[in-house]
């Protein structure tokens, strides 16, 4: 049988290579390419067709939700499946209201990373156990209040301001921006006049710090925490 063919996209070296290790001891995976970044992962998936991508939610130059965003449009045949520090019910949902096929929190990956692929791959979701409790108390709860569980209120950024935001918060002046993602210098700074207006946000440390408290990036306290195996 033809192994399930794998991109795995994580940032930090040292976990993505412990996840490749893991999935390199079962025969019925490839891992047919890494990524470090978010917008080299979309890149990748839509040149090698993977049957399965691994992504990171706090990747830098694209996070992960706008990846998944971009690669389920254009390679809706894909399956993803989200590696993420964090469980939040708004992550989970962000991503599997744009497709995803499951979610796995990075503390419990080694374990079922491997279980993962394999189900995604067939078809079915995947979640982390804590993930997967949670889901069917909110489901529950609906059944009880006789109606289905209340939608998280729209995002007021579009994908281009979320971004350009992303970008901003790491760092990048506008020509670097703008030479990133194939647009004017002009265009960019409406892109960032107009994200301030809708945030109400009108400095870029405002700006990071927004980016961090939503997931968008990660902070240097989160990053450590995760490399060091232990929960914040």
């Amino acid at each position: 049988m033809k192994p399930i063919t794998v991109l795995l996209a994580e940032d930090h070296t040292i976990v993505r290579e412990g996840l490749k290790a893991l999935l390199l001891s079962d025969p019925g995976i490839s891992v047919i390419a890494e990524s470090e970044n978010g917008r080299h992962a979309v890149e990748l998936t839509l040149k090698l067709q993977p049957d399965v991508v691994v992504l990171d939610i706090a990747m830098p130059q694209l996070n992960g939700i706008e990846a998944t965003r971009q690669i389920l449009k254009q390679r809706p045949s894909t399956k993803v499946l989200i590696l993420s520090a964090h469980s939040d019910d708004a992550y989970v949902e962000s991503v599997m209201a744009l497709g995803a096929s499951g979610y796995l929190i990075k503390q419990t990956a080694a374990q079922n990373l491997s279980i993962a692929i394999h189900a995604v791959h067939k078809g079915d979701k995947f979640f982390s156990p804590s993930i997967s409790r949670r889901i069917e108390d909110q489901q529950k709860n609906a059944r009880r209040r006789g109606g289905p569980k209340a939608s998280a209120t729209p995002t007021k950024l579009t994908n281009r301001e979320r971004e350009v935001l992303q970008l901003v918060a790491e760092g990048q002046a506008n020509k670097g921006m703008a030479d990133l993602l194939g647009i004017s210098i002009k265009t960019i700074e409406k892109h960032r006049q107009s994200l301030m207006e809708k945030l109400n946000i009108h400095e870029t440390a405002g700006l990071t710090r927004h980016a961090i408290t939503t997931g968008i990036i990660e902070s240097n306290v989160q990053t450590a925490t995760l490399l060091s195996g232990k929960k914040s």
